[in-house]
């Protein structure tokens, strides 16, 4: 953690609003990002990030500035995504009748299909193979900021990709995705 991230914490400990207001502002697109992957609704995403930033003001007292925030506030994020998700009734799938018809260019269309099918394809994975696909591929953490967000060694963090992409693949190839 980067000594100035170390003192905007130790201020807003000390009840620096400011220091708080900037570091919601460093980490706020990172966490909306995280939510959307993980519950993959906009609306619960952003009800997610405000959640979480609350959470963490309430907790910050008891944090100990000298272990990595991010780490500590992602795993807030994944405790209240996994908690939503256990509370929503399962996902049924739109049928085709119910799609929207509005004209779009050609490229648009396809491009949307394409990351629905991506998303819905994340979203039937298992949690931890969610979790490392979101960090890896949509948040473009490094294998060693992997392992330090999970608390898990970086050895489990490759393991987990590899099988995570492996299955990721197998679920494309059931929608029709990924040829064999």
């Amino acid at each position: 953690m980067a000594a100035n991230e170390r003192a905007l914490i130790r201020s807003a400990q000390r009840g620096d609003a400011k220091a708080f207001e900037a570091i919601v502002a460093r980490y706020e697109r990172v966490l909306f990002n995280l939510a959307l992957r993980m519950v993959n609704d906009r609306e619960d995403a952003r009800d997610l990030t405000q959640t979480v930033f609350v959470k963490a003001y309430q907790r910050l007292p008891a944090f100990d500035p000298d272990r990595p925030f991010f780490s500590w506030v992602y795993r807030i994020m994944i405790n209240e995504s996994l908690n939503l998700l256990s509370r929503r009734r399962p996902m049924e799938p739109l049928a085709e009748q119910m799609e929207s018809v509005e004209p779009s260019p050609e490229e648009c269309f396809e491009r949307a299909r394409v990351v629905d099918t991506v998303q819905g394809a994340i979203m039937e994975l298992s949690e931890p193979y969610r979790e490392v696909i979101v960090l890896r591929h949509f948040l473009n953490l490094s294998h060693r900021e992997m392992s330090d967000a999970l608390r898990v060694p970086e050895k489990t963090v490759k393991s987990r990709l590899y099988s995570a992409r492996q299955r990721l693949v197998t679920v494309l190839r059931r929608r029709g995705v990924v040829h064999a």
